[in-house]
């Protein structure tokens, strides 16, 4: 990866619907070019889904909470992960290193439904301990692309 492909991720980042020809007007090269590079990106898994990013709020999900989870053992950890991703309401999953063995990010529509999730993940087997925290405000939610930095 080059600081070409660099900015072709930053404006795709930005809006992923964005077409190889005005992306080839922007850093000047030609279309074939930058639909080469995309697709090299793409192969190599540096580009891996195109999606939509949505506005939780506006879905009605107004709580959003992170949850830290301890494991017992870490015998427990595929019917944790397991159970994780039948939930939709956890949206983000992070195994971690440090005191706690996970991170979830929770999106809820109410107090009474992050109650809910809350027992949800206690009762998974394995889990000892969590601490739940609310999300006042996001401040950045994105994978900063900077040239130079490859």
């Amino acid at each position: 990866m080059d600081s070409i492909d660099l900015i072709i991720l930053k404006i795709l980042q930005e809006n992923g619907r964005e077409t190889a020809s005005n992306i080839s007007k922007r850093i000047h090269l030609s279309v074939s070019a930058v639909l080469d590079r995309i697709h090299k990106l793409e192969e190599a898994g540096v580009v891996k889904q195109y999606t939509v990013l949505l506005d939780s709020r506006k879905l009605g999900y107004d709580v959003l909470a992170v949850m830290e989870v301890r494991l017992e053992h870490p015998r427990f950890y595929d019917a944790f992960v397991e159970a994780v991703q039948a939930n939709d309401k956890i949206v983000d999953c992070y195994y971690l290193t440090g005191d706690f063995d996970f991170t979830l990010k929770i999106c809820c529509r109410s107090s009474e439904d992050l109650e809910e999730q809350h027992r949800y993940v206690k009762e998974i087997p394995g889990v000892s301990a969590t601490i739940t925290h609310f999300v006042l405000k996001e401040v950045k939610n994105i994978y900063e692309v900077t040239p130079g930095e490859a």
